[in-house]
């Protein structure tokens, strides 16, 4: 009996794998840029609405790995309505923002090996100072290497929430965390991304974000199989990716949540320890009691006080040599406590370093193909463009709780449209 390789076996099981989502251009020449001009929503200043402009220009590719996107929905993120209510993440005014989105590629050089004109993507766009990138208009420029083939199993409003958490989580978990995603099994396999940086030419690297990239973590501190990790926040759409990344390497998770709300979802997602988040004096005493006081890594999407109490349920020992780390996505305590190291998430690295994008979205194909992540909630708002104001401010007010905020732009392309 002939024995594969595991090469052999991952590619016997890509292919046997759902179709990518295609879409037949030459039956909807609407998505092809014959005008031009398109719609895009502008800032023209901090604290101020978001307001609608037409005859804006389609932007133009600049490279043969730039790919141009026509917008089919936008997923909204909490840096939406924070850049401009307190002045930051604004290059110039008026600006472009959005962060999120999928759509069908309307132009792609035809030496690109993954992506091709027609196919559905999703597009996290993390390379904010570049207004072509912005999701808040009808075409968007994007990368292969920053874009996902979307499975046609996998709804396109769905999509295009998950770019963001995406990235964030598996750049918190392989870069500031060290965790492994070779170690996944084969048919999933990705990059080990603490090894792939510090084999890249240091001038690519940001200069913010260099120590992070290559001296953030030992390799004897590394989070491994059978470790503990608390995640603070795992409700959110970052915390629930997160989760279930860790989960799949074989990390022990916690999720310290509304339970009453979402543990539910988080227990389908693979949570192995639910605690509410409520009584956060409690929530620490749990967490240091299940893990014996030797929890060594945390991760907190919510912002610096819960970060501060996350700090509180981590091992100060430093036992055989070993420190413990916390990843604040929007906030760091004032001070690392003995023995911790506090990190940010180098989210530049994954525009800049195009191995580190590119592995990270075919592992997120992967994934998606095989049925491995639970994506979070979604909730639909109405309105296109002229309605994303109305819905940054159900975010603004905190009216949504564990859902995405999803807003188609183009109704006229259904999932019945989409041909494998």
């Amino acid at each position: 009996m002939e024995v594969l390789t595991e090469e052999e076996s991952r590619l016997v099981m890509e292919s046997m794998a759902p179709p990518f989502t295609k879409h037949k251009l030459e039956e909807h020449e609407r998505t092809r840029p014959e005008s031009p001009g398109q719609d895009v929503l502008l800032i023209h200043g901090p604290r101020q609405q978001y307001q609608l402009a037409s005859e804006q220009e389609i932007p133009a590719l600049n490279s043969e790995r730039e790919i141009l996107i026509k917008v089919i929905a936008v997923g909204l993120n909490p840096v939406d309505w924070k850049g401009p209510d307190y002045n930051f993440g604004l290059p110039s005014l008026p600006w472009i923002n959005g962060r999120d989105l999928a759509g069908v590629v309307v132009k792609a050089h035809k030496s690109l090996r993954r992506i091709r004109v027609g196919d559905v993507v999703l597009s996290p766009s993390t390379d904010y100072r570049d207004i072509r990138k912005a999701a808040f208009q009808q075409y968007v420029i994007s990368t292969e290497h920053n874009s996902a083939r979307v499975p046609r199993d996998v709804p396109i409003q769905v999509s295009a929430v998950m770019g963001v958490a995406y990235v964030t989580s598996a750049l918190a978990l392989g870069v500031c965390l060290g965790l492994d995603f070779s170690s996944l099994a084969v048919s999933l396999r990705g990059p080990d991304l603490r090894h792939l940086l510090r084999g890249v030419d240091p001038s690519v690297l940001a200069e913010d974000v260099k120590d992070e990239c290559l001296s953030g973590i030992a390799e004897s501190d590394r989070a491994k199989a059978g470790d503990w990790i608390a995640v603070w926040g795992a409700s959110s759409a970052t915390g629930l990716v997160a989760l279930q990344l860790a989960k799949l390497c074989g990390l022990r998770t916690i999720g310290i949540a509304d339970v009453a709300r979402h543990g539910e979802r988080l227990l389908e997602a693979g949570a192995d320890l639910l605690v509410d988040r409520h009584d956060s004096e409690r929530a620490v005493a749990i967490v240091r009691g299940v893990t014996k006081g030797r929890l060594r890594f945390g991760l907190d999407t919510v912002g610096k006080d819960t970060a501060t109490m996350l700090q509180d349920c981590l091992s100060t020992a430093g036992e055989d040599g070993r420190k413990s780390h916390l990843v604040g996505l929007t906030g760091l305590p004032s001070a690392p406590a003995e023995n911790v190291v506090l990190h940010k998430v180098p989210i530049k690295t994954f525009h800049d370093v195009s191995e580190v994008g590119e592995t990270l979205m075919v592992l997120l194909e992967r994934l998606l193909l095989a049925r491995k992540l639970v994506p979070p909630d979604v909730e639909t708002a109405v309105g296109g463009l002229n309605g994303i104001n109305e819905a940054l401010d159900m975010l603004r007010k905190g009216t949504i709780s564990g859902k995405r905020v999803v807003v188609p732009l183009d109704s006229s392309i259904r999932r019945s449209e989409i041909a494998a």
